[in-house]
């Protein structure tokens, strides 16, 4: 499984990228290689307000329908477009092309909560 230095994770295999109070928001390499074929992808809105672990999108693929949740907190300013019309770009690219929101973030203490990517390797040894 790849995954990238500079990126931060959580337990539930999201990745975000955080630059001047802004950040990117994906699913990880597993995540994408758990669900199989993504089929389709309920992006949030721009303005919408999210929490920290909170539930943010829905993704279907041909094995399953799972929830995503939001790194971090705070308000929704971007959303990947491409995704609607090409939602298995994440599966090709879940650390490029394949972003799902950027966030302008509301508590940058809430980023003591999430694992580096070596952390994060570790954890995903014990998941097996």
């Amino acid at each position: 499984m790849e995954t990238v230095e500079h990126l931060l994770y959580t337990k539930e295999h999201e990745w975000i990228n955080i630059e001047d109070g802004e950040a990117t928001v994906g699913i990880s390499d597993y995540a994408q290689e758990s669900l199989g074929d993504i089929t389709f992808i309920e992006l949030p809105s721009v303005g919408d307000e999210v929490e920290q672990f909170g539930e943010f999108v829905s993704v279907e693929s041909v094995k399953a329908a799972s929830d995503v949740f939001s790194p971090m907190s705070g308000e929704v300013i971007a959303v990947n477009e491409d995704l609607n019309e090409n939602p298995g770009m994440i599966n090709k690219s879940p650390y490029e092309k394949g972003w799902i929101a950027r966030i302008k973030l509301s508590d940058s203490e809430e980023q003591s909560n999430l694992m580096t990517a070596d952390e994060y390797s570790k954890f995903l040894v014990s998941v097996g």
